[in-house]
């Protein structure tokens, strides 16, 4: 797989001779289906080598046993959300309204990843969620809140929780905003991410011994994508902590667009076609020499830019 965009998906026929399903766990190439009129999900594989198929997916498959089938179509995404580098390309999910980033006091979180995360969801028109956890620990409170404040300052909420500490509150702030969406989860390893599904699915953990054992033929594994159905509506997907986040299947007319703070500035470059990292007259950089623009937020967009030209030949 390259680092191009996944293939776009093709739109399922409603006369198709197939049932419909959700993808609700995907591992490698194995795929978990949950008919959409209930029953039993199966272990599905895609028809053809190069079908990309991701969690949340609506599909049509072809049972072949009464506990497998093939996925012969999948519906239009509204998105698909996925990273990339110059070799490959790692599918999260598709067709979702927002991206929850779980952040904690300790261990220190990765502005990068954050960073990241939030171009990613801007630039699929995700809402994202800032969930900061382990607000408990008092001696490091100030300095992550201080960390945040620039993406507070623009716009992005941030959730104060402690998960462990005050379970109750936590879910209190939490269920409102999952409400009737569908959420992908993601977070560095230690934020607390597993910790909070289970807060948020109590029987999360028998789930996954299910899943694992539906998808791999009896071995364990929790290092695959997952998608909850929530209790009072919408799907929490969980993907395995990761350290990296290339986007580089992003254009950099993608990337200019994905910084909210360079929107209001772009019309007023003096060339039209100013890729904002060196050129005279460029407004974005005004901004940054003047602090109205963090120069660390434009140094990450420089990156992102750069990581996007670089072409495997």
């Amino acid at each position: 797989m390259t680092g191009r965009a996944p293939k776009a998906a093709r739109k399922a026929s409603s006369s198709s001779a197939g049932i419909h399903g959700i993808v609700v766990a995907a591992h490698g190439r194995h795929y978990l289906v949950a008919p959409e009129g209930g029953g039993a999900p199966l272990q599905c594989f895609p028809r053809g080598k190069r079908s990309e198929v991701a969690v949340g997916d609506r599909v049509v498959y072809e049972p072949t046993s009464a506990d497998q089938g093939v996925i012969v179509e999948i519906a239009e995404r509204r998105n698909l959300l996925y990273r990339s580098d110059q070799y490959k390309s790692k599918l999260f999910a598709a067709n979702l309204d927002q991206l929850l980033i779980v952040l904690a006091t300790e261990p220190h979180f990765s502005q990068d990843l954050l960073g990241r995360a939030l171009v990613a969801a801007e630039a699929n028109e995700l809402k994202p969620l800032i969930v900061l956890n382990k607000i408990d620990v008092e001696a490091e409170l100030a300095g992550a809140r201080m960390r945040l404040e620039r993406y507070r300052a623009l716009g992005y909420p941030v959730l104060e929780v402690s998960i462990k500490a005050q379970p109750d509150a936590a879910l209190e702030i939490l269920a409102e905003h999952l409400h009737d969406h569908a959420t992908l989860l993601l977070g560095q390893s230690g934020m607390g991410k597993s910790t909070l599904v289970n807060l948020l699915i109590p029987d999360a953990e028998v789930a996954t011994r299910e899943i694992s054992t539906a998808l791999n033929s009896g071995r364990h594994t929790t290092t695959f994508t997952r998608l909850y159905p929530l209790q009072d509506g919408g799907a929490l997907i969980d993907s395995p902590g990761f350290q990296e986040f290339g986007l580089h299947h992003l254009t950099e007319g993608t990337l200019e667009r994905a910084f909210p703070e360079f929107r209001p500035l772009l019309p007023h470059c003096r060339f039209y076609n100013c890729h904002h990292l060196q050129e005279p007259g460029c407004a974005i950089l005004e901004a940054v020499a003047d602090g109205r623009i963090a120069r660390e937020r434009h140094t990450l967009y420089a990156q992102l830019v750069h990581e996007a030209s670089q072409i495997v030949r």
